[in-house]
């Protein structure tokens, strides 16, 4: 029987800078690479309401979820199948970066610099928030 699980990120954006944060290098799946915050969803849990969770988890950062991105599925490296809802998200009030152990690094970077950097499985997901921005997505 397959393991199905679901995943909530959080693309988090500030002054026109998107959140990246590194993984750490001894992650069973794709160790080092740089993405956004976000894990697994409970069971039962409302998906904006675990992407807030992660984000807190995983960075320290309030966030406000605004909406839906993209979905993504995929299966890891370690043979967990994940459905991945990517949300738009911006900084709630004044906080401080405070990372898990679950990442090494984090940086706030232009879209240019941040589709250049990110992990190629989140380009869509930065693409869309452009298309947003510009309307395009509703044309």
């Amino acid at each position: 029987m397959e393991t199905f699980n679901l995943g909530a990120k959080a693309l988090i954006v500030n002054k026109g800078k998107i959140l990246l944060i590194k993984r750490r290098t001894t992650d069973v799946h794709k160790p080092g690479i740089w993405e956004i915050p976000g894990g697994r969803v409970t069971l039962e849990e409302d998906p904006t309401k675990g992407v807030k969770r992660e984000a807190k988890e995983e960075t320290g950062l309030d966030i406000n979820v605004i909406c839906p991105i993209n979905t993504k599925h995929f299966v890891r490296d370690d043979g967990q199948v994940i459905t991945a809802i990517n949300f738009y998200c911006k900084l709630e009030g004044k906080n401080t970066v405070r990372l898990s152990e679950e990442h090494t690094e984090y940086c706030w970077e232009t879209i240019p610099n941040a589709k250049k950097k990110i992990y190629s499985g989140f380009l869509e997901t930065i693409e869309n928030y452009e298309k947003m921005k510009t309307g395009e997505m509703f044309k």
